[in-house]
């Protein structure tokens, strides 16, 4: 007969399942508590591959047999740490930012698509379509930018029911303008 044994589990390893869950739900209440907002903040690439490895933790310490929590809460307070030290230190580096940081990129100007960027930065012009419709764009002249933001989201300004709209220059301001 299969072995089936992948499809349950015995009370003990659910109670260790519970008890593993709880308290790591605990700690992550409290370092975010102790950390912020800031600890589970999409700002950067980087916040958002630690907030990845954070979730991959957490789970790892609530499923793993073998994974104490202990362990766990040790290892989610020195990411939690780390990144708030790496925010401190980007606040007062601008070489640290930069090394860190990926730059927010124009990938439209008005109604003028920039297909080199999109070429460069692998966004296809399928995908920033998608996004002007998501951001209820019905016509190309009513698109003020569309930005290729730190976090991979694009973002898209546009005039809406008031056609006189302008886009500042302080909107992109740290914007690569290729």
């Amino acid at each position: 007969m299969e072995d089936l044994s992948w499809l349950y589990s015995d009370w003990k390893t659910l109670f260790s399942t519970l008890c593993s869950t709880v308290l790591i739900y605990l700690a992550v209440i409290i370092f975010t508590r102790i950390n912020g907002l800031r600890t589970f903040a999409k700002m950067s690439s980087f916040d958002f591959a630690i907030t990845i490895a954070i979730g991959s933790l957490i789970g790892s310490t609530m499923l793993s047999e073998g994974q104490s929590v202990t362990n766990g809460t040790f290892g989610l307070g020195l990411l939690i740490g780390l990144q708030a030290i790496v925010a401190f230190a980007r606040k007062r580096s601008t070489f640290l930012e930069n090394l860190i940081s990926n730059k927010p990129v124009l990938l439209m100007k008005g109604s003028q698509i920039h297909y080199d960027t999109l070429t460069a930065y692998r966004i296809t012009e399928s995908d920033l379509l998608a996004k002007l419709r998501e951001a209820n764009v019905t016509q190309f002249d009513q698109v003020l930018a569309a930005i290729l933001e730190t976090t991979g989201d694009i973002s898209v300004l546009h005039r809406g029911s008031d056609q006189k709209a302008i886009l500042s220059d302080e909107i992109l301001k740290y914007v690569t303008k290729s």
